[in-house]
């Protein structure tokens, strides 16, 4: 064999491996997107029932105007409108915002009592679980995409072709107030 063949074995070798790692990198980035775009669908429909329940509040007890401009501040931008990150940075406020809403409404008997609170209830209960499965799976991606960007020699393929880790997105304990 010549010195030439075995170079340009050589160079096809490593051209067939870092393509294999670039298409890797492709996979897992798109894995990302996907696991992300659904749980935004769930973000998103919570997002549209918040200002619901906060009038079903509101009505009730308007003494505790803080938490509903809070709330209301927080869900004022037009949610498709926003990033991937600015998404996920607002929901995790608003998280600890619907958590304090839920355990100030606990304090009035006649709201639980109310047919609309309690359906809106419901539904935000449903899309929480939802939402929390989904944060799993978005988790699970992102932490195979950021460990491929990390390890040797995918990390190399991935600063030259600028493939960056994501984010994950807090998983926090959700109180479940709603099913009280």
């Amino acid at each position: 064999m010549s010195l030439n063949f075995v170079c340009a074995a050589a160079w096809i070798v490593f051209a067939l491996v870092i393509a294999a790692i670039f298409n890797r990198s492709i996979v897992l980035s798109n894995y990302v997107k996907e696991t992300f775009s659904t749980m935004d669908l769930f973000l998103k429909r919570r997002w549209d029932l918040i200002p619901n329940l906060i009038e079903a509040i509101k009505s009730r007890a308007s003494q505790e105007e803080g938490i509903f401009q809070e709330i209301t501040k927080l869900t004022s931008n037009n949610y498709s409108n926003l990033k991937k990150r600015q998404k996920i940075d607002i929901n995790l406020k608003l998280n600890a915002e619907i958590n304090k809403l839920l355990t100030f409404a606990e304090n009035y008997p006649d709201l639980k009592a109310n047919e609309t609170y309690n359906k809106l209830i419901n539904e935000l209960s449903s899309l929480e679980d939802a939402v929390i499965s989904t944060k799993k799976y978005y988790n699970d991606s992102v932490r195979e995409l950021n460990t491929f960007t990390e390890v040797f020699p995918s990390n190399v393929v991935c600063l030259v072709f600028r493939v960056k880790a994501e984010k994950m997105y807090e998983i926090d304990e959700v109180k479940k107030k709603c099913r009280g």
